[in-house]
């Protein structure tokens, strides 16, 4: 009788405590494990209320969203040059990122937020990079379909 009270009193404790929300590191560079000019990690997987912190550890890049693929609900978002910048997962889906100056060479990944809502719409969004279509495709392939 006494641990079960002793639970029901600390169970306000357990409710009360927030999540806490996470952050996110990825790297903008020249040249990594998968080519020149890309994220990394190009698929980032996370939660409503994270943040993802894009970090140009070379010179020139930074990180903004793509048109057309940003949840409903999300927030769109665009860096300065050679700034980190962060942005916050607002809503569930899929969000497209890019580096601009080096978009034609395909420097574009995605963030996924819980369930991809939004996978079909971002599949559809028309590329007009080649390499950064090539990219997306083979991250797209790589997200779960919950």
């Amino acid at each position: 009788m006494k641990s079960a009270l002793m639970l029901l009193a600390a169970l306000p404790l357990v409710v009360a405590v927030p999540a806490i929300a996470a952050d996110h590191q990825v790297k903008m560079v020249n040249k990594g494990a998968k080519g020149e000019m890309v994220f990394e990690p190009d698929l980032i997987t996370a939660a409503p209320g994270d943040t993802v912190t894009f970090i140009p550890t070379d010179a020139g890049h930074l990180a903004e969203t793509m048109k057309g693929m940003v949840p409903a609900g999300g927030k769109e978002f665009k860096g300065k040059a050679g700034k980190p910048v962060t942005m916050t997962v607002d809503a569930e889906g899929v969000y497209g990122i890019k580096c601009q100056p080096h978009y034609s060479m395909g420097m574009v990944a995605l963030v996924v937020a819980g369930k991809p809502t939004n996978l079909a719409e971002a599949k559809a969004v028309k590329q007009v990079s080649p390499k950064a279509k090539a990219r997306l495709d083979e991250l797209f392939a790589e997200v779960p379909s919950n």
